[in-house]
């Protein structure tokens, strides 16, 4: 059983997997007290920009931090966690990772360990497909905002993720050994509505784009849909 004082914070991304641990947060019982996202002085986030985060904190009803990181990386995060902890009484961060990456130990458990933060990683280890069925299942509804083009072409960005984004995902996955759910970073999602959004977010208006290896949308009109009564 989760400790009542627990308050946790969730970091945010904006997309699938972040939004999937927070769900799973507040159905363990977990307080959750904000979103955090990890950002550099002049952020300018491809995959998840900040304008459609914040819409996504403003939907949530959830205050929505920004906290500034730049080299040496490992103090700056150490420090950001620990302001999280003195400033705004939080002892437990929340994350969306599934696995380690390229074989490297999680890195928000590696900064979080010497300032005492509890970490909880409720999609670790779980079934790649039967965390995208369940997204679909609970009533999350996300768009493909960025992909490396080695594994998914620029025909993905914009696609909503739902059964055929699944199957085709699949053969994808047959023929380039692709993660289905991208935790190496094979493609980036936007969570448009969910089941603690009080309000969807339209993506009315974006362009494709692209820049070395990636394609990414670059989103130009936002707005808020209200849900049916």
């Amino acid at each position: 059983m989760v400790d009542p004082m627990q308050n946790a914070a969730v970091l945010w991304t904006g997309g699938k997997d972040s939004s999937m641990a927070l769900y799973e947060a507040d159905q363990n019982g977990y307080c959750v007290r904000c979103l955090v996202t990890f950002a550099p002085p002049e952020p300018d986030f491809l995959a998840h920009p900040l304008a459609f985060i914040k819409m996504q904190a403003q939907a949530l009803v959830l205050p929505h931090h920004v906290l500034s990181i730049s080299a040496p990386f490992e103090k700056s995060y150490e420090t950001s966690l620990c302001r999280l902890r003195d400033e705004m009484g939080i002892n437990c961060v929340v994350t969306g990772d599934i696995a380690e990456v390229n074989g490297n130990p999680n890195w928000i458990r590696e900064r979080s360990r010497p300032v005492g933060m509890i970490v909880h990683t409720p999609l670790w280890g779980r079934d790649r497909n039967a965390l995208l069925r369940q997204l679909l299942d609970r009533g999350f509804k996300a768009r493909f905002s960025c992909v490396k083009t080695r594994w998914l072409d620029e025909n993905w960005i914009g696609r909503e993720l739902n059964d055929s984004t699944i199957a085709d995902l699949h053969i994808v996955r047959e023929r380039t050994g692709l993660d289905l759910c991208g935790e190496e970073g094979e493609y980036h999602t936007l969570v448009i509505d969910g089941p603690q959004f009080t309000r969807g977010i339209d993506i009315r208006s974006y362009s494709k784009r692209a820049v070395d290896s990636l394609a990414y949308m670059e989103i130009h009109e936002l707005e808020f849909i209200d849900h049916a009564a």
